[in-house]
């Protein structure tokens, strides 16, 4: 890892306050807890969700799955993953959190304030490498001040940068079956795919056909997260506008 940075909380308003320095209007998007996998605890979530972001323990056993996987998919190949999604290797020790943010925001229809950090980072991003889009985020300071400035906002003390943290974000979003955004066809539900971004991956991950984000999304989390370990460290928000209530 190039450098390391102070984990980030997993709580609404740290991710809403990392969110709005960074550029996104939260009059429109905001990031909101998800309560659990109950049909009415679902209903509770504003519509429509555009984003979702897990933070999760890391056990032996989830290792062993990841590195299994990405052998498999470097090997094999896997869905074929929309073009236009973008997806940036970590590099930064504890960045997580905010490549779990920047996944969910710039791979959904949110909208970001003209010429804000957030913005100009995609925008450069576009015709990058993941791996050059990394060295990018390393050498853009704000977004490191953005992300100490949020760390230190929790509700909680943060551990320190050199800590061992087996905690960690990753997102999950919706995208069409390529090459459909990239032609500018309209598909049908049937025809998207629910795409989980982690910066520890391969890449972009397929995890099949995703009608509903929500609903798709907590399934694959309850049966592929939390299913799998007796662990009870899982914090899931959702990015959606904001509450009536």
């Amino acid at each position: 890892m190039a450098s390391r940075w102070i984990p980030l909380e997993s709580n609404p308003e740290v991710m809403n306050a990392w969110a709005s320095k960074a550029g996104l209007v939260t009059s429109q998007d905001e990031f909101t807890d998800v309560y659990g996998f109950d049909e009415e605890l679902l209903l509770m979530v504003p519509q429509p969700v555009k984003a979702i972001v897990l933070l999760f323990p890391i056990t032996d056993r989830y290792e062993a799955a990841r590195k299994a996987e990405d052998e498999q998919i470097h090997a094999q190949g896997q869905h074929p993953i929309d073009q236009t999604i973008l997806w940036i290797k970590q590099t930064i020790g504890n960045a997580c959190g905010t490549m779990g943010l920047i996944h969910a925001l710039a791979n959904s229809n949110t909208t970001l304030e003209p010429e804000s950090p957030l913005a100009l980072f995609i925008d450069e991003c576009k015709d990058k490498t993941p791996e050059e889009r990394a060295k990018l985020l390393e050498t853009t300071p704000l977004f490191a001040d953005i992300h100490a400035e949020a760390a230190a906002a929790g509700q909680t003390a943060p551990p320190s940068a050199e800590e061992k943290v087996d905690l960690h974000f990753t997102c999950f979003v919706q995208a069409p079956s390529p090459p459909a955004r990239e032609e500018g066809i309209d598909v049908p539900p049937e025809g998207h795919r629910l795409i989980e971004l982690d910066g520890r991956r391969v890449g972009p991950i397929d995890r099949g056909v995703c009608k509903d984000l929500l609903r798709d999304a907590m399934k694959y989390i309850k049966d592929n997260y939390v299913q799998q370990t007796k662990s009870v460290q899982f914090s899931i928000l959702a990015l959606a506008p904001p509450a009536d209530f």
